[in-house]
């Protein structure tokens, strides 16, 4: 009976040492699932507090650069002209030439006018290629990616033009805004903005967007065609050549809102798969010192769309067993319970009350993410994607939409693809 006591002394260490680490296991778990979404913000607010992104003055009437606008379209025929001339009515200053690269042949005749170069190979190239063959047309020095259905904010060209004055920014990244003001959609997009907004006030943002992105043409480097994300590599290739990439608001875009959330699923998925396999390939801007913006790497891609939301559901597998003795476990469970049914709302088109509209969009990204990881595992990440053709918005009142078939047979059509003369 001496023994006991040591035994019973033994087993309750072996006890002691269990709990630990299972409580430092389920605070490494809980610090990786709100990492992305809380920590990284909070850090990258503190920060970026008190700073702001340099504004510099605008060049004089000779200073403006010359601009290339690329707009890579593929069924974009219904929306295509009304791109074209909200492009060709801009206030610009400076000279301007607009490259329409077309992979199907009814969008490329709906974009023929003058003043319009339009490239157009007859097949689906992907955007990644469409971008490279508008870049290699392209004759300024600073290039502009834009959407077609896109709708560019008066003075957006101006706002981005106005900082290659500064020899150290490679690229500006405008901001994408939707049409869904109160909803989940623009929420989401408003903090995304707020986080670019604060990375670029440290010196340089990775979040760029394709709806509204210049940059220097001498620190372009071609694309890889079976990227599925061209934004997100073009803004690295920028970094890593030693330049910065800056946020301008004031460069922002507008389009409407993904019509269901089952089309935004498809989108974000295939997102988060591109972006895994583009820090998979070049992991080496991961390592610590790397770049400066490893950090954002980190918090803004990487984290956020894989390690946090398989930590988020490993925290569930081990509250679930807790939950008959533990009342934080039950705790964690109702909320999970209240943002899988507020995800739910928003699944089939209605609109979460209050702050569970916030819940519900972080539960929906993290579903997006380990769809995204799936993908990415799977290998399903393609730079060429179905997808159906542009519808032309309705809006009440408007006129009935001229099809685009007959609305360029009506514009004078040019005798080659050769280039117009840009405007001076």
């Amino acid at each position: 009976m001496a023994g006991c006591p040591r035994r019973n002394a033994t087993v309750d260490g072996m006890t002691g040492v269990r709990t630990i680490s299972r409580g430092a296991a389920v605070a490494g778990l809980g610090a990786a699932t709100v990492y992305g979404h809380v920590l990284y913000p909070v850090y990258i607010g503190l920060r970026s507090r008190g700073l702001e992104t340099a504004q510099p003055p605008e060049p004089g009437p000779l200073g403006w650069p010359g601009l290339s606008v690329v707009v890579s379209a593929y069924r974009e025929a219904a929306v295509i002209n009304t791109k074209l001339d909200e492009l060709a009515g801009t206030d610009y200053p400076g000279a301007l030439e607009i490259i329409v690269v077309a992979d199907d042949s009814e969008t490329a005749e709906a974009a023929r006018r003058p003043g319009v170069r339009v490239l157009s190979s007859g097949e689906r190239l992907g955007k990644a290629r469409a971008v490279n063959r508008g870049v290699a047309a392209a004759s300024h020095e600073v290039v502009v990616l834009t959407d077609a259905n896109a709708v560019l904010a008066p003075g957006a060209l101006r706002a981005a033009a106005r900082h290659f004055t500064d020899d150290t920014v490679g690229a500006v990244a405008g901001e994408k805004r939707v049409d869904d003001p109160d909803g989940a959609q623009g929420f989401y997009w408003k903090f995304e903005s707020w986080l670019k907004r604060c990375e670029s006030a440290t010196g340089a943002t990775i979040g760029v967007v394709g709806e509204m992105l210049a940059f220097r043409r001498s620190a372009f480097r071609p694309l890889p065609a079976d990227t599925a994300v061209d934004d997100a590599w073009l803004a690295l290739d920028v970094l890593e050549g030693g330049l910065r990439v800056v946020y301008e608001p004031e460069a922002y875009s507008l389009e409407p809102a993904a019509p269901d959330y089952n089309g935004e699923w498809e989108r974000r998925t295939r997102i988060v798969a591109g972006n895994l396999d583009m820090l998979w390939r070049r992991r080496a801007a991961l390592v610590p010192g790397a770049l400066p913006v490893t950090p954002q790497l980190w918090g803004h891609r990487l984290v956020r769309s894989s390690f946090g939301p398989v930590a988020h559901v490993a925290l569930i597998a081990i509250a679930v067993p807790a939950a008959r003795d533990s009342w934080a476990a039950r705790i964690f469970l109702a909320g999970n319970a209240v943002g899988a049914a507020s995800t739910a709302a928003l699944l089939t088109g209605r609109t979460p009350p209050g702050p569970t509209r916030l819940v519900a969009q972080v539960f929906f990204l993290q579903a997006v993410a380990l769809g995204g990881v799936r993908r990415f595992l799977a290998r399903d990440r393609p730079a060429v994607w179905p997808k159906p053709e542009r519808v032309a918005p309705v809006t009440a009142g408007s006129a009935p939409s001229v099809q685009p078939a007959a609305a360029s047979a009506a514009l004078p059509a040019p005798t080659s693809d050769a280039l117009s003369p840009t405007r001076p």
